[in-house]
């Protein structure tokens, strides 16, 4: 069984820009791995110091809530690189409200945004990995989509429903060496964070850095014995 180095692996992430998407793109791009940065926005800055060597593809306009233009991010890189080896999904949203007759176009959103994205990236990217029988899934969920709290239900549900895709992919592709994994960060050190919550205690946040490690781990060969699981990852202990 012939094993994916670092060099040969193509790798797409989706949300490049995002701060998450970001950590991931540069934890790949320094190890070598040949990277297809995907993000909605056209020319959306990924901030890195290296783009030599044309191990970086850059797609910009996709939008992930449309199989169509899935596809031609996955058609884009196939002519670039000619394979594609692993996603990592980092796209998503977060909302929160009560249930009531109001909540219904949240419940939409959350589950164009969270859900309805993860399926439709999903069911591109497996095409050609079915066919090279090889590959790696991740996605982000959260931990709300295992037990919701109070002001929750629709960002639960639609994180529920990825951590149910994620099951559903694994299962349905172990025999072509295909794994599905999503991970459930903690609170996220991001800016955006820190200016949401002024006066929080920051030291047990996640960097973006660690998840983009862990992720690492798992589109890597030896991740190939994790497979349809939901990995909590609530930050230092």
């Amino acid at each position: 069984m012939h094993e994916v180095s670092n060099d040969e692996m193509v790798v797409m992430v989706t949300g490049a820009a995002g701060n998450l998407g970001a950590a991931v793109v540069k934890e790949f791009a320094s190890n070598g791995t040949r990277v297809v940065a995907v993000e909605r926005n056209l020319g959306a800055d990924l901030a890195l110091e290296n783009r030599s060597g044309g191990r970086l593809l850059e797609i910009g306009g996709i939008d992930l809530t449309d199989l169509t233009s899935c596809q031609n991010a996955v058609h884009r890189t196939l002519d670039v690189f000619g394979r594609l080896d692993a996603l990592v999904n980092t796209v998503g949203g977060f909302q929160t409200g009560p249930v009531e007759e109001f909540g219904l176009n949240q419940w939409d959103q959350m589950f164009q945004m969270n859900a309805r994205t993860a399926y439709a990236i999903s069911a591109a990217v497996l095409k050609p990995m079915r066919e090279a029988a090889y590959g790696r899934i991740v996605h982000i969920a959260a931990a709300p989509g295992l037990k919701a709290g109070a002001n929750q239900a629709t960002y639960a549900a639609s994180k529920g429903a990825v951590i149910r895709l994620t099951e559903a992919i694994a299962a349905e592709n172990r025999d072509d060496r295909i794994t599905a994994n999503c991970i459930l960060p903690g609170t996220i050190d991001t800016p955006q964070n820190r200016a949401a919550m002024p006066n929080a205690k920051t030291g047990g946040w996640v960097q973006p850095a660690d998840i983009a490690k862990l992720i690492g781990f798992l589109i890597s060969p030896a991740g190939g014995i994790v497979t349809g699981a939901a990995i909590p990852a609530t930050g230092p202990v």
